[in-house]
């Protein structure tokens, strides 16, 4: 931070000598508050670890590290950080060197249910120790968060369709829940006879796709593709239990996948796998509601044949001012404008992933750098954010890695 003495703070005699104070004055509290947001002093060096699914086509083996200098935005070659089963989702603890991961498997001990795991963060290297895992209770987990207050882990079931909430100890140990634990594991009902307009390929049952926790801890909200629905839970954090709390629909065969919460937390948007669009809502913290705002397509007008397309992940940058999704098939990433009074999205444009199936992207802490991740291309490809117009720019680092789903960051220091 600036020091004050660089200022002369002496009190001005004269007029001209007032109109320089109250100038310096503006310019310096502009800096405070501009350099105050957390993103744009996060330009340390990070460790970056990358789910990735473990197959012999890719030669994945599991979780793969590496160091991000966000300064520079260059990225060391990924090694392997531990060995471990389809760990397609990532997760740290908020307060403890702990890190979470799904295992999206169909199978454990004999039942039809996946995993969630916790692993020792070496700070040294960035290496993983295993410290226990846990049945998700429904089978092919694919994605999980961790609450601000480090208490419990929720995750979506994709084909068990269910939900998930363990409850974790103060070292960072996974908790058990089971399906007769009231309120730790939810199916999600299904009920779609009749219904017009759904894809009965990919919704003849229900398909939790994501499950992510307000700041406060006091909701949850999870995606389910097969329901058309965001699903809206009242979250315990001291029981580790869910409680449905509400719900809303996007458009029939829509296929809600993942979600993104404005940094004002008014302002929610999930995007829809199958009709390639993102829905946009307004959020009421109060009666935890949400209300759709828009639906607004992932790809330009001009792309008319979208045969063997599909929508994958979404974030909001940390400014608030653009949202990012990624569009497999067409292997592209979307950038749109937000509209902070309304929270509704204007169509900024698309860029090249420069990666084959982008099915997940990270954003850098400092908000300066997103990492295109292909699942198929088993490459990662790093862009530069324009902080005015928030369009993609290729930076020339195509990183190679097995099968990368996922990403998450953590300071060295």
């Amino acid at each position: 931070m600036l020091s004050t003495t660089c200022f002369d703070w002496k009190t001005p005699r004269s007029l001209k000598g007032w109109i320089g104070f109250l100038i310096i004055t503006q310019i310096w509290l502009f800096f405070l508050l501009t350099c105050s947001v957390a993103y744009c002093n996060d330009n340390g060096t990070h460790f970056v670890w990358f789910g990735c699914y473990t197959n012999k086509k890719s030669g994945g083996e599991g979780i793969y590290v590496a160091r991000f200098d966000a300064a520079r935005g260059t990225l060391t070659q990924p090694t392997l950080a531990v060995a471990t089963p389809n760990p397609s989702f990532l997760a740290i603890h908020p307060k403890l060197p702990v890190l979470y991961a799904v295992s999206e498997i169909s199978g454990l001990d004999g039942k039809p249910s996946g995993a969630i795991a916790s692993f020792r963060i070496n700070m040294t290297d960035g290496s993983l120790q295993k410290i226990n895992h846990q049945s998700s209770g429904g089978a092919g987990p694919c994605h999980l968060s961790v609450d601000p207050g480090g208490k419990v882990v929720l995750a979506a079931n994709y084909r068990g369709g269910s939900t998930v909430c363990l409850g974790l100890t103060d070292t960072g140990h996974l908790k058990s829940a089971s399906k007769e634990t009231p309120g730790g594991f939810i199916q999600h009902p299904y009920n779609r006879s009749g219904e017009t307009g759904i894809n009965e390929q990919r919704q003849a049952q229900p398909h939790g796709h994501s499950a992510d926790i307000f700041p406060n801890g006091r909701f949850a909200f999870v995606c389910d593709l097969g329901l058309d629905k965001v699903l809206i839970y009242d979250l315990d954090l001291g029981n580790a239990t869910i409680q449905p709390h509400s719900s809303v629909s996007t458009q029939a065969g829509a296929g809600p996948r993942h979600f993104a919460l404005h940094p004002n937390r008014k302002y929610a948007y999930c995007v829809n796998e199958l009709d390639l669009s993102v829905t946009a809502f307004a959020f009421d913290a109060n009666a935890g509601t949400l209300s759709e705002l828009q639906s607004i397509s992932t790809l330009p007008k001009d792309v008319t044949d979208r045969r063997g397309f599909s929508c994958a992940e979404i974030a909001a940058h940390p400014s608030g001012r653009f949202l990012y999704v990624s569009n497999r098939g067409h292997n592209s990433i979307t950038t749109y404008r937000i509209d902070e009074s309304t929270g509704k999205l204007s169509f900024s444009g698309t860029v090249p992933a420069r990666v084959d199936t982008p099915r997940h992207f990270a954003l850098s802490p400092n908000g300066r750098h997103l990492f295109a991740e292909g699942q198929k291309s088993n490459s990662v490809a790093i862009f530069t954010i324009n902080p005015s117009s928030g369009m993609l720019e290729f930076t020339g680092q195509d990183i190679s890695i097995p099968s990368p789903v996922s990403a998450v960051f953590k300071p060295l220091h």
